[in-house]
């Protein structure tokens, strides 16, 4: 019989996978790039509107240096890219920042990459689906009002479809992110097309607000902090590139190749879609303000700020709603499902952590379906605490968001400069110490570049919120090593020795018995089946009449074991039976005590708690006792029928 619970998992999850099944469920290249790489061209939606927000604060001629920023920006996304793809073609096993660094800068360096990896992809969750119901709720009020509620939800139904397998998702995930970079380059041609080509006057809904300045002119340092701030925001379009490195073992063959391969196509349409949503941006007149309500001016009754996307889109496409509705739609389902290259990376990553003893074992194993599904489950746990508890604000949440991503990029490429030295000096051919040269300096300027960025994210963003972030990789850190060294203290413990292979000189078995029914007769009898050196039964007295019942009962059946009686004044019946087990450890020390405990196996959650609680606290009591070993003895109650287990009606000690 299939419990109920079994049958909702199937429905939800799917039928179990083989392990031979793996090959089948691995990724072409078409469906890699929305399952590994739709984190990093979502980021174009929200990526340039933070650099206009941050610039918003020194007022609307600020914009003017948005290109120069977003330049800067598709710098180092390119020179990451470029990196990168050297990366999956030397550590192509999937530890990714992590190996990199853990085997060209030590153990520590690694644990750092994991711990910022860690944090950096539960706040890609956190932050594509805030981003999401920022977008959605351009076009359906109530999405803007519940954000918390529909990014919870969201995150729900992402575990679930990931929960079913890679190749599932990814064929689930891949029509909503091709609409989405289609919307996106339709309305960018269309609108650079018609505004450059056709002259047409293509206004932004907002390019008639007067926006204001906050506070006193910024010049000199101030204005530059402020650019470096905005810089820093606008690399949140770096965000994801690192997981096809941790994604490789997803590929199909030839794995390096087609990895690489899918970072190429990653690089060129973020950065084209990125600089094309500035561009439209600054010719259309739209205008974001970090304040609303303080720095815009001459806006009607009722004016709500919408995010860029949607602003540029009610541009473009103006009274063709179809267009509108077709890019602000699949830009909030292209953000929501950005958060599935999280639920890849993180379980992967998690999965090495644990095989390396950093992480809980537990993490390690793949689920029914074939995907690691305890990581998955754990990295949608800690994405929902982070919207409840930032309440869905996608800013608040970048503020978190770039630290943990610089950190394993910078280490990462500081790694592969090492990784590039060690096999130079190696000696090989002079045409591939020249392609050498050529990538160690491509890691080089990668290393320098996210660097920079990272300073400045400390520097700018310290006290608003990356302070959180850097706790957060830290405690993570701190947490890896104490479970290292939990995993190493236990493996030292159990060593075997020569001594223990020596057996125990008897076997002192004691049956607990409470009344004298078919349990107890069961338990007797596997105890006997066990030929142990001494065998006797115990019962504690808490009541006068129903101990002389059972003593009377056991002399009539003439059980081959004496029934010894353990008095209790107080009633209890877990310490005596504790103490007397010590008495017989301590009187042979040398013996092994084997106590044998008769539990009812039930079919309803609620028998649990009328059944087994004197049972479950001797077991839980003894298991810390040295030398003494604590069996089970299962009775099947009629209930356990449920269990697909009927109940066996038969002599004592039969099968």
């Amino acid at each position: 019989m299939i419990r109920p619970g079994a049958t909702v998992k199937r429905l939800l999850v799917g039928r179990p996978q083989r392990s031979d099944r793996l090959t089948h469920t691995l990724l072409p290249k078409r469906l890699a790039l929305p399952v590994f790489a739709s984190d990093a061209m979502s980021s174009v939606a929200y990526a340039p509107q933070e650099i206009f927000l941050t610039l918003s604060v020194a007022g609307v001629a600020a914009y003017a240096l948005s290109p120069w920023i977003g330049l800067a920006v598709a710098v180092v996304l390119l020179t990451v890219v470029t990196s990168y793809r050297q990366n999956v073609q030397a550590y192509p096993s999937g530890g990714g920042d992590y190996e990199v660094a853990t085997v060209n800068l030590g153990r520590r360096a690694g644990l750092t990459v994991g711990s910022a990896l860690l944090v950096d992809y539960t706040l890609t969750v956190a932050v594509s689906i805030s981003s999401a119901a920022d977008n959605l709720g351009a076009l359906i009020p109530y999405v803007g009002e519940h954000k918390v509620a529909f990014a919870v939800t969201a995150i729900v139904v992402l575990t679930a479809m990931n929960l079913r397998g890679i190749r599932e998702s990814g064929v689930a995930f891949a029509i909503p992110t091709y609409a989405f970079m289609l919307g996106i380059g339709v309305m960018i041609v269309w609108g650079l097309t018609r505004i450059l080509l056709l002259g047409h006057d293509v206004r932004a809904p907002s390019a008639d607000v007067d926006l204001h300045a906050e506070g006193d002119p910024f010049t000199g340092l101030a204005l530059a902090l402020l650019v470096l701030r905005s810089f820093t925001q606008g690399c949140a379009a770096l965000t994801g590139v690192e997981a096809i490195s941790n994604g490789v073992p997803a590929f199909r063959r030839p794995k390096p190749r087609n990895a690489a391969a899918t970072l190429a196509l990653l690089g060129g349409i973020a950065v084209t879609m990125f600089m094309g949503l500035i561009a439209l941006a600054l010719l259309t007149g739209a205008k974001l303000a970090e304040d609303p309500e303080v720095q815009l001016a001459g806006a009607p009754a009722g004016y709500v700020q919408q995010t860029l996307v949607a602003q540029l889109a009610d541009a473009v496409f103006g009274e063709f709603r179809a267009g509108f509705l077709f890019v602000v739609v699949f830009t909030a389902l292209i953000l929501v499902l950005a958060a599935n290259t999280a639920f890849n990376g993180f379980p992967v990553l998690g999965s090495i952590l644990a095989q390396d003893r950093y992480l809980p074992r537990q993490l390690h194993t793949r689920g029914d379906r074939l995907a690691f599904s305890n990581g998955i489950l754990f990295l949608a746990g800690f994405a929902i605490l982070l919207v409840v508890g930032f309440r869905a604000d996608v800013t608040r949440l970048l503020a978190l968001y770039t630290v943990g991503v610089f950190v394993s990029f910078t280490v990462s490429q500081v790694g592969m400069v090492r990784h590039w030295n060690r096999l130079l000096r190696t000696g090989t051919h002079p045409a591939g110490k020249r392609r050498m040269h050529r990538y160690r300096a491509v890691s080089a300027f990668g290393a320098a570049m996210t660097g920079l960025v990272l300073a400045t994210v400390l520097i700018t963003k310290f006290t608003v919120g990356a302070w959180i972030a850097i706790a957060a990789m830290a405690g993570f850190y701190a947490l890896m090593i104490a479970i290292r060294r939990h995993y190493d203290r236990v493996a030292d413990e159990l060593v075997a020795g020569e001594a223990d292979t020596v057996l125990p000189s008897r076997n002192h078995a004691i049956v607990l018995v409470s009344r004298l029914h078919k349990p107890t007769l069961r338990a007797v009898s596997y105890a006997r089946a066990t030929r142990p050196d001494v065998l006797e039964a115990v019962t504690v007295n808490v009541d006068d009449a129903d101990t002389r019942r059972l003593l009377d009962g056991w002399s009539s059946r003439k059980l081959p074991a004496p029934l010894k009686v353990i008095e209790s004044p107080y009633r209890e019946i877990t310490k005596p039976v504790l103490d007397y087990v010590k008495r017989v450890r301590s009187a042979n020390p040398r013996d092994v005590v084997t106590v044998f405990i008769p539990e009812y196996v039930v079919g309803h959650w609620w028998e649990h708690v009328l059944h087994n609680q004197s049972a479950l606290r001797l077991k839980g009591r003894l298991l810390f006792q040295p030398g003494v070993m604590v069996t089970s003895v299962p009775w099947q109650l009629a209930s356990s029928e449920r269990a697909g287990r009927p109940r066996a009606d038969t002599a004592p000690g039969a099968t």
